[in-house]
């Protein structure tokens, strides 16, 4: 916590009047330009992977980056009322949904029910992914590794699927008015990879096709 507190000090005397202009002019409103989806992982930092700064991104994050279909319920929807908000209050540009290698979120989809029902309330979200546990079991019976890197992409590509189901987001994509990417992170090397529709593969983003 001495840690925490210093750095907080350090952010008032040093950091914060650097960048004084900056803050002041976001005191009274947001603007940011991408909706950023990601995984609640300590090891993925969106500013810093995205080299933005205060006001640029609104995240939104979770257990293993998910984007649920959009729903009206009684219930309490953290996620989805937040891409909600997005979307229509803030007119955000882009949307990236950013998932990761060795996500613990993805992997915790194959624990125990032992395991599971230590963390109820992470169990049932977990079952939004219950499809893709069913289709990767079929292709990485044994192979821990493949199954890790086939659940974090499916999942991607599922949330993908289901950022279209919110209202507009499918014609203002098909009408230029809004982008929608999914990357995918490797944290041990820095690399990033972007999803691409038309080839239904990941390539470098560097190489990405306009």
């Amino acid at each position: 916590m001495e840690n925490l507190i210093s750095g907080a000090i350090k952010f008032m005397e040093q950091d914060f009047k650097e960048h004084k202009e900056l803050f002041e002019s976001l005191k009274n409103k947001q603007n940011p330009h991408t909706l950023f989806i990601g995984c609640s992982d300590s090891r993925v930092i969106p500013n810093l992977i995205t080299n933005t700064g205060p006001g640029e991104l609104f995240v939104i994050r979770n257990i293993a980056n998910i984007v649920p279909p959009y729903r009206i319920g009684e219930d309490f929807l953290a996620t989805t009322s937040a891409i909600e908000y997005a979307l229509n209050s803030l007119h955000i540009k882009n949307i990236i949904v950013c998932g990761h290698s060795n996500c613990g979120g993805c992997n915790a989809l194959y624990y125990s029910d032992e395991e599971l029902n230590k963390i109820p309330n992470v169990k049932k979200w977990l079952t939004l992914l219950e499809p893709i546990k069913q289709d990767v079991k079929v292709f990485s019976k044994s192979n821990i590794a493949m199954r890790s890197w086939l659940t974090e992409k499916l999942n991607l590509v599922n949330s993908l699927q289901n950022i279209l189901t919110y209202p507009g987001v499918e014609e203002a994509l098909n009408k230029g008015r809004i982008e929608v990417h999914a990357w995918y992170y490797i944290i041990e090397t820095g690399e990033i990879y972007e999803y691409n529709f038309k080839e239904k593969t990941f390539t470098l983003i560097q190489n990405r096709k306009a």
